[in-house]
């Protein structure tokens, strides 16, 4: 952004940018080049070390805000077989990423989420953030969670997200397999279809009932539960 500004800033140092102070952005600028090398240097030894495991790496990357990276940590830290890990949620606990247990005399209460593997818990909470501006199934639940929980505790969302991308990055570790995306209007469909089958459970029932419902969908003149919406009882 300040590559737009360039000369804003130089006349912002005219007359106030000494030889001192050019002194001391040279070092900065040899500290920074430095540890650019360094990282680049790094950068071949992990690309070496990940060499084994390119095809797991690029079927973690199918997962929403799972990039090359946060895909090398996942299977450095957890040597990329499922086999020690029984269920998606031993590999959470593991991690640090399930809920707390804090019971008392039969409530539960407000509790922290577990200790784990910092740098895997690390990695995964910033694939959640990531995977939040996503159109995508997580994306999606990270959504629904934030307005749930609230501006506030807007954290709690990302670590929820995160567990069910480190599941899912279990189940695509274990079954060999890439991730298939059920879209962002997953949670809406699947509303949708709740509320079709509570409507048909009850309509059954009261058909079991003797009842003969027949119903009114919302706008079509009366409103739902009355008039030929109400239970009629055949005559005896």
């Amino acid at each position: 952004m300040l590559r737009r500004k360039i000369e804003g800033l130089q006349m912002a140092c005219d007359g106030r940018f000494t030889a001192s102070h050019g002194q001391m952005c040279r070092l900065h600028l040899d500290a920074y080049d430095h540890l650019t090398a360094k990282i680049a240097e790094l950068d071949v030894l992990v690309a070496e070390a990940a060499a084994p495991f390119q095809a797991l790496i690029a079927r973690l990357i199918t997962i929403p805000g799972i990039g090359q990276r946060t895909a090398e940590v996942i299977v450095a830290e957890t040597g990329g077989d499922m086999a020690r890990f029984a269920t998606s949620a031993r590999l959470a606990a593991w991690a640090g990423l399930a809920p707390g247990d804090n019971e008392s005399a039969g409530k539960r209460k407000r509790a922290a989420a577990r200790k784990g593997n910092p740098h895997l818990r690390a990695a995964m909470v910033e694939t959640a953030w990531a995977a939040s501006r996503t159109a995508s199934r997580p994306g999606a639940r990270f959504r629904r969670l934030a307005r749930r929980f609230g501006r506030l505790n807007i954290k709690k969302a990302a670590v929820a997200v995160a567990h069910t991308l480190l599941c899912v990055a279990w189940a695509v570790m274990k079954d060999d397999s890439d991730y298939a995306e059920a879209g962002a209007d997953y949670y809406d469909l699947r509303d949708q279809r709740n509320h079709e089958h509570l409507i048909r459970h009850h309509q059954q029932a009261l058909a079991r009932l003797g009842c003969q419902v027949t119903l009114i969908p919302p706008g079509d003149g009366q409103p739902a539960g009355t008039g030929s919406g109400s239970p009629q009882y055949p005559a005896a």
